[in-house]
């Protein structure tokens, strides 16, 4: 099933960006994203080295191919660390460390492409997670649900439509 993910994420991405650096950029990251995806799946967990590779691939050579948007992406992933701070430190553990951390890089990561693309990663996941604790409390089953395949799936969205 992973290898399915991956190869339906490349070629999506292979489609949606055509043959350009982005693309270049974008592909490596697949495997830290897939491999994260499938841990916080099974464990609730999304381990730092992780995301932090997914960071280091993916954020250096975007600032390199458009330096013009440094500024904004790093705007994007502060912001969105803090909101995502605030929410995971409010009573309730609604949001794991490990969420607050792929979120920033993820925000730091779409907003390279903008703003609109920043704006998408952060309400898709919402979206697809919403239905699911709705299914889930009126099922009566109260157990965590993992949110970082539904913020990467969030940031793959925002990465082919923009």
């Amino acid at each position: 099933m992973t290898v399915l993910a991956g190869a339906a994420a490349s070629t999506l991405l292979a489609a949606t960006l055509g043959p350009s650096w982005l693309l270049l950029v974008h592909l490596p990251a697949i495997v830290p994203g897939l491999l994260l995806a499938l841990i916080d799946l099974r464990c609730l967990r999304l381990p730092d080295k992780l995301v932090g590779a997914l960071a280091v691939i993916a954020v250096p050579p975007l600032a390199l191919l458009r330096p013009e948007r440094l500024g904004s992406a790093l705007v994007a992933g502060g912001l969105i660390l803090t909101a995502y701070l605030v929410i995971a430190l409010l009573p309730g553990h609604g949001l794991g460390l490990g969420d607050v951390k792929l979120a920033a890089v993820l925000a730091t990561i779409l907003g390279f492409t903008g703003w609109p693309s920043v704006v998408v990663g952060l309400v898709v996941p919402h979206l697809i997670n919403g239905p699911v604790a709705l299914a889930m409390l009126l099922a009566g089953r109260n157990r965590p649900i993992p949110f970082g395949p539904a913020l990467l799936a969030g940031a793959l969205i925002a990465v082919t439509t923009a």
